[in-house]
């Protein structure tokens, strides 16, 4: 299965009807699946729940354009993982390093809320996602919903690993999985997630990588000596 759906991909009958119903009304808008952004060979993917209706689905890019992409990279840009500046457009000149985003549903859902059946229905391309990259050593799943997608995409069982703001659990493939609450405008309204929140997620998993790479670079020169 590839990991970018067809651009009138028609797996979820309600999101195609919605998708339809908002290429009506909004014919300057993206209305399609939204493609992950980012390159394949990064280490880190951040793995959201779906586009929203005024910000990915109508800018083409995940977390642009609406109040949760202002803090998502922000927070990128301060750590490292983009460069350039963020305008709210995808053509805003900003740029990832070392850092992937997707989402577990690739279409807008009504009322922000895709079903379960709509989730497994995407599922594979977020597997397709995740294989494409080698170099992968941290996922960042925003919210419940993605933390329990991003599992399932792994084959692994949603009972075995508890979703929490902080939480950090070992993968197969010295890959690691976080948790962290959306970064959406209703949590930081009711202090449900703080920025400073949100960025010591990311102070976990820069040191991560940063121990990982060290462990790696090491291994590398160990086997040139043998």
């Amino acid at each position: 299965m590839a990991s970018e759906p067809q651009p009138d991909c028609l797996f979820c009958p309600r999101l195609a009807d919605f998708r339809r119903d908002n290429r009506a009304d909004h014919p300057d808008w993206f209305n399609a699946p939204v493609p992950s952004f980012g390159f394949p060979d990064a280490p880190l993917l951040i793995v959201g729940l779906a586009p929203g209706l005024r910000g990915a689905n109508r800018t083409g890019r995940p977390f642009t354009g609406d109040y949760a992409g202002v803090l998502l990279y922000e927070t990128l840009l301060d750590f490292g993982f983009a460069s350039g500046t963020y305008d709210q457009r995808a053509d805003d000149g900003l740029s990832l390093r070392a850092c992937r985003i997707t989402n577990t549903v690739r279409c807008v859902p009504p009322e922000n809320k895709p079903t379960p059946a709509e989730a497994a229905a995407c599922r594979g391309f977020l597997s397709a996602t995740i294989r494409e990259m080698p170099h992968l050593r941290a996922i960042l799943a925003l919210g419940r919903i993605a933390f329990d997608g991003t599992l399932r995409a792994l084959d692994l069982k949603v009972s075995q690993y508890k979703f929490a703001h902080g939480a950090a659990h070992d993968l197969d493939g010295g890959r690691k999985l976080f948790g962290s609450y959306h970064c959406s405008r209703y949590n930081t309204n009711t202090g449900r997630l703080t920025a400073e929140m949100f960025r010591d997620i990311f102070k976990q998993i820069a040191v991560y990588l940063e121990s990982t790479a060290k462990e790696q670079s090491q291994g590398n020169a160990g086997s040139h000596h043998r």
